[in-house]
């Protein structure tokens, strides 16, 4: 009994950790009530199949303060990574609204409860709703499952696997980032090119006062041009998720 128990609440512990700032799934839109019931029901079913990695004839109670510690810290791990890999759209979103000039436009997400900029968010939305339309949630619980294969509840990666895995999916949200962005940057650098080269040819006109509606359009048109490539990323993060998971 008290293998079963200690099992389940080591398993709890580390899908609760991960499920706490999983996107989509740890959005404030998503009732408490569905989470708590969510978490349970799947710390439930994996801790009926998944090993425990431990000899609880062994386990001291600081010992196993100290495995539910570090199951936390593993789930929050996992969590970090998936959401910087959700985050790449919306940061290259973030990079494009700097260049139209609307950094300080700001609205309220309804979803994460967090104030965001717009084209950001919307870029973000879009392609939340083409990775749930591809059944990537399943992707979630594949790493679930890959984690306790890995490492069965009780064990744990050490701390430079950990630190590893998060830095090398922070510079590949970066990366990313900057590769979704790089269309839509150039042509706002061949836009403040031209507007440079009208305003030496006509000094009468007010290049500052048409830059910034001519800045707005172009990114809106970029952005629109840069939809159908969110569906190649869909793929494309799935990949990153099978290399970096589980650590």
């Amino acid at each position: 009994m008290l293998e079963i128990l200690l099992g389940f609440t080591l398993v709890l512990t580390r899908i609760s950790a991960f499920f706490l700032i999983l996107p989509v799934f740890g959005w404030q839109a998503i009732p408490m009530q569905i989470k708590v019931a969510a978490t349970v029901v799947l710390s439930v079913f994996f801790a009926a199949v998944a090993p425990l990695g431990i000899d609880v004839a062994e386990i001291s109670t600081l010992k196993a303060m100290l495995l539910l510690a570090g199951e936390a810290t593993y789930g929050l791990a996992l969590g970090v990574i998936v959401s910087s890999l959700f985050s790449v759209v919306k940061l290259s979103g973030q990079i494009v609204e700097r260049e139209m000039g609307l950094t300080m436009a700001e609205i309220l997400d309804p979803l994460t409860g967090e104030n965001g900029q717009p084209l950001g968010g919307l870029l973000e939305m879009i392609f939340v709703l083409l990775f749930l339309s591809a059944n990537g949630h399943h992707l979630f619980l594949l790493i679930l499952s890959k984690s306790y294969t890995a490492f069965p509840a009780g064990t744990i990666p050490t701390i430079q696997m950990l630190t590893g895995g998060v830095l090398t999916a922070g510079s590949a949200m970066l990366i990313a980032a900057l590769r979704l962005a790089a269309p839509m940057l150039a042509a706002f650098m061949v836009l403040m090119v031209a507007l440079a080269l009208l305003a030496r040819l006509v000094p009468e006109m007010n290049i500052l006062f048409i830059s910034m509606p001519v800045r707005i359009g172009l990114g809106l048109i970029m952005a629109a041009t840069f939809l159908p490539f969110l569906n190649g990323y869909v793929t494309e993060m799935a990949g990153w998720m099978a290399k970096l998971l589980p650590l």
